[in-house]
């Protein structure tokens, strides 16, 4: 099995209103994707164009606060000016999820009101600009318990299933896995960061050669671990 992972130039800066969707998919006929294929997408170009934008009364860490704690349904930790926090979709990251990297001044970017639904809305228009229906993921950048370093990972996915769920098979000497799923979202996500990275300007890849299972998948219902189940709570 072979890997691809093929940045979409030429979409440029997103503003609240564009027509995100019809940019993404004139930039992508060129490079031929298919049903087999996964799109990525950045979170910041879909809130922008979902207008997910807000002012801030000022760039000092007090408004931002604010806001944080506005988007918060729960404050997991607090450290100096760094807030951990449980947004309302279920996640738990830094700021809750407020951006103000590649934002206008005196501006914020929020995450989108439904990542799953905006990943269901952009593979949709792919399919009727374009004919084809590549799988969708949209990302985010978060921070890890106990690891340094940032990765992007899926908050938002249409078109497949975000768990690869290996339990019951067995491994090369014949074992039976118990507990094994794979997050293959999280791992899309993350190896098409190496392409779009951070001040590039590219928001978007086309990942080829990975094998999944079609369907309606959902990051917040299949991924999102129960309350019940979380053994950090």
């Amino acid at each position: 099995m072979s890997l691809s992972i093929e940045p979409v130039e030429g979409i440029g800066e997103i503003s609240p209103g564009d027509d995100f969707a019809g940019m993404l998919a004139a930039a992508l006929g060129g490079l031929g994707p298919t049903d087999a294929d996964i799109v990525v997408v950045t979170h910041k170009v879909v809130s922008k164009s979902e207008g997910a934008v807000v002012e801030l009364a000022d760039d000092g860490p007090d408004a931002h606060r604010r806001l944080v704690e506005d988007e918060a349904v729960r404050i997991v930790r607090r450290r100096g000016n760094l807030v951990i926090a449980e947004t309302r979709h279920g996640f738990i990251c830094a700021n809750a999820g407020i951006d103000r990297s590649n934002a206008a001044p005196g501006t914020a970017v929020l995450l989108p009101e439904d990542p799953d639904r905006s990943a269901r809305r952009l593979r949709d228009r792919l399919g009727a600009e374009l004919g084809v229906r590549p799988a969708v993921v949209i990302t985010d950048t978060f921070g890890r318990p106990w690891r340094r370093g940032l990765v992007d990972v899926a908050i938002g996915v249409a078109g497949m299933s975000p768990i690869t769920d290996l339990r019951g098979t067995t491994d090369s000497f014949g074992r039976v896995l118990d507990v094994t799923e794979v997050n293959l979202a999280d791992e899309v996500a993350a190896a098409a960061d190496l392409v779009m990275g951070k001040a590039t300007g590219i928001c978007a890849a086309l990942v080829r050669g990975v094998e999944f299972t079609a369907g309606p998948g959902s990051v917040r219902e299949n991924v999102i671990r129960p309350a019940e189940e979380d053994l950090f709570r």
